[in-house]
């Protein structure tokens, strides 16, 4: 893909009332970004919306923001993107990554829980984390408190995957910088947003299906019924995922 191409589509992406799926019909219809984004003005008269594309200006400045944090870009029609998640329509169109892409080409479950866990979730997250690794797992999360960040302690030997609700140079919690860094040097770091963006909570949700698209099973350790780790376990079931 040619660096104009690759502008394109960051300008694209971040367009009102254009979603990855919308994304991908356009470039069905038009053949490339940079074609769609010509087509814009068009569109928007034709359809009584305003839709106003990221200048380059800012595209490119992305695309600088990347490299200053050290991260790889994938794009969904690329063979580094995992398959699986490749398959649904609401699939990231990108996703800035820091650390081993090959972990992504291995089978991954999920595991999720509570940030405030008892000690007993904490020891069985660690232990079933070292498991699933054990038995040729990748093991992924949410990054957060309490059962996440026990997961890691477990699987990082054999293969973590951590999946964030900011950009890739955001740190969250603050608390976390050490097993950030750890996720980075040893596993693989995923974000859907751009650099610098902090988390707000309408992110989480949209951290959460990129977990239950990528892994083959989910397993929540300990939770409330109504907790984000839950919803995502039933969202993975409504995906084909596994979940327990």
């Amino acid at each position: 893909m040619d660096e104009n191409e690759k502008l394109a589509r960051i300008r694209l992406i971040p367009t009102r009332h254009i979603g990855p799926m919308t994304f991908s019909l356009l470039i069905q219809r038009y053949g490339s970004a940079v074609k769609a984004v010509a087509s814009i003005p068009e569109l928007a008269a034709r359809g009584g919306r305003k839709l106003s594309v990221v200048s380059l200006a800012d595209a490119k400045a992305e695309i600088a923001a990347n490299t200053s944090a050290d991260a790889t870009l994938i794009w969904r029609d690329s063979e580094v993107y995992p398959a699986r998640l490749a398959q649904f329509h609401d699939a990231p169109v990108i996703l800035s990554t820091r650390g081993n892409l090959h972990l992504l080409q291995q089978p991954i479950i999920a595991l999720l829980g509570a940030r405030n866990a008892s000690i007993n979730a904490i020891r069985h997250a660690v232990s079933l984390a070292r498991e699933l690794g054990d038995a040729g797992f990748v093991v992924v999360s949410g990054m957060a408190r309490g059962i996440d960040a026990a997961v890691y302690r477990g699987a990082m030997p054999t293969g973590a995957i951590g999946v964030i609700a900011g950009g890739i140079d955001i740190i969250y919690p603050l608390k976390n910088r050490a097993l950030f860094m750890q996720v980075v040097n040893e596993g693989l770091l995923l974000a859907e947003m751009r650099p610098s963006r902090a988390p707000t909570p309408h992110h989480f949700p949209a951290r959460n299906r990129i977990i239950a698209s990528l892994a083959m099973g989910v397993v929540v350790i300990e939770a409330a019924t109504r907790s984000g780790s839950v919803i995502t376990a039933r969202e993975a079931g409504e995906r084909g995922t596994w979940q327990c």
